[in-house]
């Protein structure tokens, strides 16, 4: 039997892929090999005798096992998410003497990063031959992102719809890319070649909706166009409209929507002329009609001219094979867009995909924009952003408090959160600006200007 030499034992310990760290009974560091290093991204010789509280004081971890494992005479196994956006298993395992007291902790690190990459990686390619085929069928000629089963289940069934000419209700949480169905299902049809003409249905001041909707003849009003106007319905003709927000519709317009719908037909205002119109109509919402019918907000006539196809999108938490692909195409497109190369840390992946997005794919994109803004190198740890899972809100930390900071930028930045935060819960600009009481054209016009401002800060 060959026994090994204490130079090969230093050896092995020296190459192990593990990071080993000893400590005396106090915590003071004893010896670290060279993976140790690596992980914690600090050198020998500058802890070596010192306290395990110097990497506690420099953020590496922020608990140590080695002091419970001091405390209770047993071996204390921790998770930890370092500073760097690693995340790594520590094992203190207790050396005890003939008396029962601690000699001596040995302390094993080991790099999950990667593990949870390759875990990751797996999950996505967990699809057997024919789900690749159906996958590829359903996604081509579109730019959708789609890899959970409930989201190509709800995309299979758009495809159907999309063959023939039927009205079609989109329901859905907010933010759950209801808008993106009504255009798959156009893109899918044989109109796809005509307008696809969006309307938000509760962004439109009440007072502009018909004329908006319908169009106006010359002279129908003070401030009208001398030449009268296209409305939205026409434009639409031959392709499809989509009713964004359909449940803010008031009464009267209600009406007037129902009359297209049986009649396929409009009448612009102060005209007197009947405009048949040939258009394929899509509504979505994130009310529940039946539940406003009931409360006499919305007509149960026009409800089951729309509901003549219901599809259901399912929220992000329960599809949550999509939200890492999605937070990547988020953030590719605005890495192109903004000339940046940001990178996610494998720690704030796991955030995400953990997180349950009650703003749904919403959220998500404002998060990531919003994440490339806070972040200060091109990757994007857990740092940059902590998102409370109680509140389902996403807190900003607040860096070098103690110098000088540019007053007008941070309250920018704080307006910008509320705002998106708003937009996420209520959905739509209308609402969310009511919250936050301000006008809809300061919402927009501020939303606009300080996520343009702050990217382009990043880029200088």
């Amino acid at each position: 039997m060959t026994i090994l030499n204490v130079n090969e034992l230093n050896l092995i310990i020296e190459n192990s892929f593990d990071g080993i760290c000893v400590t005396d009974r106090q915590a003071n560091i004893l010896s670290i090999n060279k993976a140790c290093e690596h992980i914690f991204r600090v050198k020998r010789n500058d802890i070596l005798d010192k306290n395990i509280k110097v990497l506690l004081e420099k953020n590496k971890l922020s608990q140590s096992s080695i002091f419970s494992c001091i405390k209770s005479n047993n071996t204390i196994t921790l998770e930890h998410i370092l500073i760097n956006g690693k995340r790594i298993w520590v094992s203190s395992n207790p050396i005890i003497d003939q008396f029962g007291k601690i000699i001596m902790v040995i302390t094993n690190i080991r790099d999950m990063s990667k593990l949870y990459e390759i875990q990751e990686d797996l999950q996505r390619k967990n699809i057997t031959k024919e789900q690749c085929i159906e996958r590829e069928e359903l996604l081509k000629s579109s730019d959708l992102i789609a890899y959970d089963k409930k989201m190509l289940n709800t995309l299979s069934i758009a495809k159907k719809v999309a063959k023939v000419d039927a009205t079609v209700l989109v329901l859905g949480e907010t933010g759950v890319g209801k808008e993106e169905i009504a255009e798959y299902i156009h893109k899918s049809s044989l109109r796809k070649d005509k307008n696809f003409i969006k309307v938000n249905c509760g962004a439109i001041p009440k007072n502009l909706m018909e004329s908006e909707l319908f169009g106006y003849e010359k002279g129908a009003f003070t401030g009208a166009n001398r030449d009268g106007k296209v409305g939205l319905f026409e434009l639409a003709n031959g392709g499809t409209i989509f009713l964004d927000e359909v449940g803010e519709l008031p009464l009267d317009m209600q009406v007037k929507l129902l009359r297209v719908l049986q009649e396929k037909e409009i009448e612009r205002v102060g005209g007197t002329n009947l405009i048949k119109v040939d258009v394929r109509i899509i509504a979505a919402t994130n009310r529940n009609l039946e539940d406003m019918i009931n409360k006499k907000l919305f007509r149960d006539d026009l409800y089951y001219r729309l509901n003549v196809v219901s599809i259901t999108v399912p929220p992000l938490r329960k599809r949550r094979k999509d939200i890492i692909p999605l937070a990547q195409h988020f953030l590719n497109n605005l890495n192109k867009r903004y000339k940046l190369n940001k990178k996610f840390s494998e720690c704030i992946k796991e955030e995400i995909y953990k997180y349950n997005w009650p703003g749904n794919v919403r959220e998500l994109k404002n998060m990531v924009e919003r994440s490339i803004i806070m972040s200060n190198d091109d990757k994007i740890y857990k740092t940059d952003f902590l998102i409370n899972e109680k509140k389902g809100e996403i807190k900003f930390r607040i860096d070098n408090f103690n110098e000088d900071i540019d007053l007008k930028d941070f309250i920018e930045k704080v307006e910008l959160k509320f705002i998106d935060k708003s937009y996420e819960r209520h959905g739509n600009v209308r609402e969310a600006a009511k919250a936050l009481s301000i006008d809809p054209s300061t919402f927009v016009r501020k939303r606009k200007k300080y996520s343009k401002k702050f990217l382009l800060h990043k880029q200088n």
